[in-house]
């Protein structure tokens, strides 16, 4: 197709099938100016199509269609001769506004679903096809998931079931894992995924919301689906109802860059190991203070190498302190 100004419009749809280099063959015809590229996808661009044609390109995102929307769509497809307007079609207001909620911002789900109830269901006494709602869910059989395990949805709904875990919403985390099954998502993976939330956000708030996760996904291994759906959900809620505490995921990510970017020194003599009597000689073990041996087991004395004295890593929070 050509332009007024003579430039080629190549538009090419699901650009998203193109691998990196047929993606890469598009460049320099982009950078001159020879074409005007439009390409079309259902994935998210940002991870399908290569940074260099993202760079020199506008994305425009395609809202779903409004419930509102199919309707009137279905309504002139009922109309119109092209359409389903040669059938004798009856059918409320009321249904056709359930198809349009059904078919979740799918006008070709929609669409179909009324063909195929128009196609299947016999004339009456009047020589009309009157459509119901019971021949509309037999139409469609469920409501469309608008959800993709390998997609954007999956990393989407992944991150609003940990985030409503971790914002203690049970009600939105069984939402989310319901989703989650309801697209086909791995009940291992979701489980693994209640087992981090348990460690990095519950923490010592409730450690046995860590015992809980993980013989759920144990037990998840031995049942499988469809039983695995209600011990995700009873980990889940009981992640979610949980006091929660980062302290120790704080530290110890704290405690991983100093080690990874300071000079933290030595570690004390007085607590190393010295499994040869030799070592001892040499200062190995020398001056080290047993806490069993004294009152409490317990006994001040340095831990961490003279560089690093004072430094504080784990800092109870409130929940842990009133546990």
């Amino acid at each position: 197709m050509l332009n007024p100004n003579g430039k080629s419009i190549v538009f090419i749809d699901e650009i998203h099938r193109f691998n990196k280099l047929q993606q890469d063959a598009l460049l320099p015809a982009v950078e001159n100016g020879t074409i005007i590229l439009i390409g079309a996808t259902t994935e998210n661009p940002y991870f399908e199509v290569n940074k260099a044609l993202i760079s020199r390109s506008m994305v425009i995102k395609l809202n779903p269609l409004t419930e509102k929307n199919i309707y009137t769509i279905l309504k002139k497809a009922l109309q119109s001769k092209e359409g389903l307007g040669e059938y004798n079609i009856k059918i409320e207001d009321s249904t056709i506004k359930k198809l349009a909620i059904i078919s979740n911002g799918d006008v070709r789900t929609a669409l179909n679903g009324l063909e195929i109830a128009a196609l299947t269901t016999p004339m009456d006494e009047d020589g009309y096809i009157k459509i119901t709602d019971e021949v509309i869910k037999n139409s469609i059989q469920n409501r469309k998931a608008i959800f993709d395990k390998n997609g954007e949805e999956h990393y989407d709904n992944i991150s609003a079931f940990i985030k409503s875990m971790r914002g203690s919403d049970p009600d939105a985390a069984i939402f989310y894992l319901a989703r989650a099954l309801n697209g086909g998502e791995d009940p291992l993976f979701l489980a693994r995924r209640i087992v981090i939330c348990a460690s990095e956000d519950v923490g010592l708030a409730n450690p046995n919301a860590l015992v809980v996760a993980n013989s759920a996904m144990q037990a998840i291994h031995m049942i499988g689906m469809p039983e695995a759906r209600i011990l995700l959900a009873e980990a889940a809620v009981y992640v979610a109802n949980s006091k929660k505490s980062n302290a120790t995921y704080l530290a110890i990510d704290k405690a991983l860059s100093d080690v990874s970017n300071k000079d933290t020194g030595e570690i004390p003599m007085h607590i190393r190991n010295a499994p040869i009597e030799k070592m001892k000689e040499l200062g190995y073990s020398e001056g080290y203070l047993y806490p069993h041996d004294f009152p409490g087991h317990y006994v001040q004395q340095q831990y961490l190498p003279d560089e690093m004295v004072g430094t504080k890593y784990y800092i109870p929070d409130e929940n842990i302190k009133n546990e």
